[in-house]
């Protein structure tokens, strides 16, 4: 039995074109769009956008982080998908966070509040959702974090657990905390079952090596992205046929008044799994 995982960070539903000089203090206050001979930055509601860029990939499922919580019915929708969804940091006053968020995404930005989303597509190798849980791994400062725990019913009855992970950013000791404590905890809900633990981890194997071979030497996880990628799709009882590889940039763009839009500061990464069952 084969399945296509993508693991991406939205952002909090916002665009990230290639020029950095279209990003602009007129355009996160005053909301003026900056344009540039390919691209335009804009600062709005940008759901849709998104939407049609995952609806549009062929996976079975999805590990979404930094995602609005507001975003998940509407993405479940576009894809035809079941969704997991695991609030992380910043949700409190979560109506007025939402307002400026629908009037100036930019200008809050991950104040909006945040969540780890996991979508499943029924149909395929994947068939259903059959346990939701989540799991605080982190309570203090800088922020929550949590991690989603979904399990999914597959074909020949077998059954597949996905951990959805964003560690903490930028203090790459707590995030190797945050990941090998989710981690153990993973693998022990799994019992035995093939596990995809993934997400934004915020660790490169480049420059936390000892991270990495923890992973693999205590919890059986490998299949990193690349020496200098932060967002990955390990795996514990699966077979990775096609290695997590990140889309190129024209992949997640979408067109703007001849122009183009492009989603999110990550690359989505993709890989395809199997198991040792038919």
């Amino acid at each position: 039995m084969e399945f296509t995982a993508v693991s991406w960070n939205l952002f909090h539903g916002r665009d990230f074109p290639p020029d950095p000089a279209l990003f602009t203090w007129r355009s996160r206050l005053l909301r003026i769009e900056e344009r540039n001979e390919t691209h335009a930055q804009v600062n709005r509601e940008l759901v849709d956008e998104f939407a049609a860029i995952l609806a549009g990939a062929e996976w079975d499922v999805a590990l979404l982080q930094e995602c609005p919580p507001r975003f998940a019915e509407s993405l479940a929708a576009a894809c035809g998908a079941e969704a997991h969804r695991a609030l992380t940091s910043r949700n409190a006053l979560a109506p007025l966070r939402t307002w400026i968020a629908r009037h100036n995404p930019d200008l809050i930005a991950s104040g909006e509040g945040g969540s780890n989303l996991t979508l499943v597509r029924p149909g395929g190798s994947l068939s259903e959702i059959v346990e939701r849980r989540e799991l605080t791994i982190h309570s203090g400062r800088p922020e929550r974090r949590a991690i989603a725990f979904t399990r999914i019913a597959a074909t020949g009855g077998t059954q597949i657990c996905v951990a959805n992970l964003h560690a903490t950013n930028d203090q790459p000791r707590l995030a190797t905390a945050d990941v090998l404590r989710a981690a153990a905890a993973a693998v022990e809900w799994a019992a035995g079952a093939p596990l995809l633990f993934g997400g934004d981890l915020n660790l490169r194997p480049a420059e936390d090596a000892a991270a990495f071979e923890r992973l693999e030497s205590e919890f059986n996880l490998s299949g990193t992205t690349s020496l200098k990628a932060i967002d990955h799709l390990l795996a514990h009882g699966l077979e990775a046929v096609a290695a997590p590889t990140p889309w190129p940039g024209e992949q997640r763009e979408r067109p703007h008044d001849n122009l183009r839009l492009r989603l999110s500061d990550h690359a989505p990464v993709e890989a395809r799994f199997k198991t040792g069952s038919p």
